[in-house]
């Protein structure tokens, strides 16, 4: 075994989680390619296709948090390698499916185990780091999922090309090496708090009240806001979140701190997480609709379009992590969504004889906003929280985003459907209806301009609250004292 000296360790702990953030963006970004081809082979639905992607955003949505709370109870190791494991299992299940069905109760599985991943990574990264080089390793951790986005997309295209089933069976010689490394590498290395009790009435509560409000928005416009099951999951979530924070108000050991939304620089760092979801979650799915269905592009080249974002991503995650231990993340969140806004308002005039070059360059500029958003905002939340609270702190943000991503997706794909027959929208996803010989181009466009209209709105009030966490920013430090960076 490698020699894990306290200086050596940060290192290993780190390229731990890259990888696991590496496995989890490759296959989140390959399937996204793979979708229109998987739909054709198992003669699913478009409804279908959709469960395939949403299953595993809202399970990860709704379990982060409570694993994160557990993390800081009984340890981040052991669940870290669990869902590594997990992760590895579901995906050679996803490879062998049948049907549209299966698939998405095989991506079930595997959401559980990215959620075990999930909760934990970033804690373990913030455990091992020192306060002033926390944001060059998420800086890190961030490039490589950037590279992991570049990859995916072309990887998915190639392999699509050879058959879906290996976008899912790739995943498994890496998952097998990566569940060995953690292994082998983690350690736990903050004392773990004694007489702590787990919240099962809060966590039963937030699971079932959050699941059924975010199926709710999923689904409302595609079967109707006023069927009866829409308005139920609604109004019993509602209650049931209701009475959630109501219960975490008043017990000793909540699942979750409602108090970290009492401090003004992670209500506000939260809050620009969301909204930074909600404003670019359905982007990069919407643009697949279009590059496949409008432009008639095959899955290849389809990803290789979607890479501009990711490397310019890539490129400047780093660089904001780094900025962020030296100058701390209010500037630099809000001028990454303000970057971000700026690309997004230039999809709003994507028209269909839109040159290439042009969608290029406002990917590219999502992707610097993005960049120099991501690192300097997770820093200011795991700075801003004592050791014993960073796994709910992490998992709370994960939420957040995830959130965000799935109202994005309902949302982006409501608006672009208002105007289409289902008929249309599922031969235009499956690839089966391709330009205007098949579909009622127009009419598609038009719901994609308002769909990233909304997606710009979004990104300017996210970079409005990302300034309002305020000038200066306090970190935890372990002695109980805070420094201020300005």
């Amino acid at each position: 075994m490698l020699a894990k000296t306290k200086e050596n360790y940060k290192w290993y702990a780190l390229s731990c989680t890259t990888l696991g953030a590496l496995l989890s963006v490759l296959n989140s970004n390959t399937l996204l390619i793979a979708l229109p081809v998987i739909a054709r082979a198992l003669h699913a639905s478009l409804e279908t296709i959709i469960w395939t992607l949403m299953i595993y955003m809202l399970a990860v949505t709704v379990m982060v948090p409570a694993i994160g709370r557990v993390a800081d109870i009984i340890g981040r190791k052991k669940l870290y390698v669990s869902g590594f494991a997990l992760f590895t299992v579901a995906s050679l299940l996803c490879g062998l499916v049948q049907s549209g069905g299966q698939l998405v109760a095989a991506r079930f599985i595997q959401s559980v185990g990215g959620s075990l991943m999930l909760a934990n990574s970033t804690a373990i990264v913030t455990d091992a780091f020192p306060k002033g080089q926390l944001g060059r390793a998420l800086g890190i951790n961030s490039m490589v999922i950037g590279a992991g986005a570049v990859i995916g997309p072309i990887l998915g295209g190639l392999l699509t090309s050879w058959h879906w089933r290996w976008i899912f069976f790739f995943n498994v010689p890496l998952g097998i090496i990566g569940t060995l490394w953690a292994a082998i590498q983690l350690r736990e290395i903050i004392e773990l708090p004694e007489g702590q009790r787990f919240d099962w009435l809060g966590t039963s509560l937030f699971t079932i009240g959050f699941t059924f409000i975010l199926l709710a928005l999923t689904f409302g416009d595609m079967v109707g806001w006023h069927t009866p099951w829409i308005v139920a999951s609604l109004v019993g979530g509602s209650l049931l979140m209701l009475l959630f924070i109501y219960i975490e108000n008043h017990v000793d050991q909540p699942m979750l701190d409602l108090s970290l939304f009492r401090q003004r620089l992670l209500a506000a760092a939260y809050a620009s997480n969301l909204l930074n979801g909600i404003a670019r979650g359905a982007v990069t799915f919407l643009l697949i609709f279009f590059f496949q269905g409008i432009w008639g592009i095959d899955p290849l080249w389809a990803g290789i379009l979607l890479t501009p974002f990711a490397l310019a991503m890539m490129f400047v995650a780093p660089v904001s992590g780094i900025l962020s231990d030296r100058y701390g993340s209010r500037e630099l969140s809000s001028l990454g969504l303000a970057v971000s806004a700026i690309g997004l308002y230039g999809l709003t005039r994507l028209q269909i004889n839109t040159p290439m070059t042009v969608v290029i360059l406002w990917m590219v500029i999502m992707g610097l906003g993005s960049g120099f958003f991501f690192s300097p905002n997770t820093n200011a939340i795991m700075g801003a929280v004592a050791a014993e609270r960073r796994g709910i702190a992490a998992g709370t943000r994960t939420m957040m985003n995830n959130a965000g991503m799935v109202i994005s997706i309902a949302l982006g794909l409501a608006m672009t459907a208002s105007s289409m027959t289902p008929e249309a929208m599922q031969g235009l996803f499956a690839g089966t209806q391709v330009g205007s010989q098949g579909i009622a181009v127009q009419e598609f466009m038009n719901g994609l301009h308002r769909a990233f209209w909304l997606s710009f709105i979004i990104s300017i009030v996210a970079a409005i609250v990302a300034l309002m966490r305020g000038p200066h920013e306090v970190y935890y430090q372990e002695t109980g004292s805070g420094s201020n960076k300005a």
